[in-house]
């Protein structure tokens, strides 16, 4: 998917600006600056493309040159980039503009520890839609930016059938059988214990969710599938805990913490020269 074709900063910018900017309207209107912006903290870049749209949408004169690419690891200090143009859009667009580069580096930063975590086992690490309002296309592509990997994106292009679900439908069974027959995108099915797990192996989805499943439980799912399904394991799954985890087999691993529970990264933009 490309999360950058359809980049949209003007609900942000409009939710900040509202009616208008009346601080950035006591600077002369043709004033110059130029500004740079440094990170506080050691960070994966991400976001450059939302970071240049917000100031492209108030003043496509602004230009913006950055010294270190989408996806670089980068220390704390770090020149990260710069900008000049006119003064008043380079003040109006700060926030906004930082905001969404903070945010993103953040879950790009932690998308990168939590796939250095697995290297070399064949588990992949997913996000989950526990993403913030009007950021899911952008948080995802931080997720893969930093070597993580993407769930489904929204309701509409997977089938994931969770307890309530299997509620509704009547059981297990019912609940595959109903999806096949109204879509044909791929169907996983979260279960909750071992025989659970022998349901779903017989209602033959394409991907099981082993939730909070204990290790020798993992082990044992991951045997008793022996390679027919594909297995996710999910649920109170940490930095300190992923690697044991990824070790029993299991192909997959779902981290809600990826988008949900990001502390946006310190970011500073000074203004270096402002001139008539």
């Amino acid at each position: 998917m490309n999360y950058t074709a359809s980049i949209n900063v003007k609900p942000f910018l409009d939710e900040d600006i509202g009616s208008g900017d009346i601080t950035a309207a006591i600077i002369s209107e043709t004033m110059q600056a130029s500004a740079k912006v440094i990170t506080r903290e050691p960070m994966v870049c991400c976001g450059q493309d939302w970071f240049n749209a917000v100031f492209k949408e108030l003043n496509t004169e602004i230009e913006i040159e950055w010294l270190v690419t989408e996806g670089q690891w980068v220390e704390a200090g770090t020149l990260l980039c710069t900008l000049s143009g006119l003064a008043r859009p380079l003040l109006t667009g700060e926030r906004t503009a930082l905001n969404l580069l903070q945010t993103l580096s953040a879950t790009a930063t932690y998308a990168r520890q939590y796939a250095h975590a697995v290297a070399g086992t064949d588990c992949k690490v997913l996000d989950t839609r526990k993403t913030i309002p009007g950021l899911r296309d952008a948080q995802k592509y931080a997720v893969v930016c930093g070597g993580c990997h993407n769930h489904r994106i929204g309701l509409y292009d997977g089938v994931l059938i969770k307890e309530n679900h299997i509620m509704a439908a009547g059981s297990i069974a019912e609940a595959v059988a109903k999806a096949r027959q109204i879509s044909d995108k791929w169907v996983e099915v979260e279960v909750e214990g071992m025989d659970e797990l022998q349901q779903a192996l017989d209602a033959q989805p394409d991907r099981i969710m082993l939730d909070n499943f204990s290790v020798p439980q993992l082990l044992e799912a991951v045997k008793k599938v022996a390679g027919t399904v594909a297995l996710e394991a999910s649920g109170n799954i940490s930095l300190d805990s992923i690697r044991e985890i990824a070790e029993t087999g299991v192909d997959y691993i779902s981290i809600g913490a990826l988008t949900k529970s990001v502390t946006a990264v310190d970011l500073s933009m000074r203004i270096d020269l402002v001139t008539e």
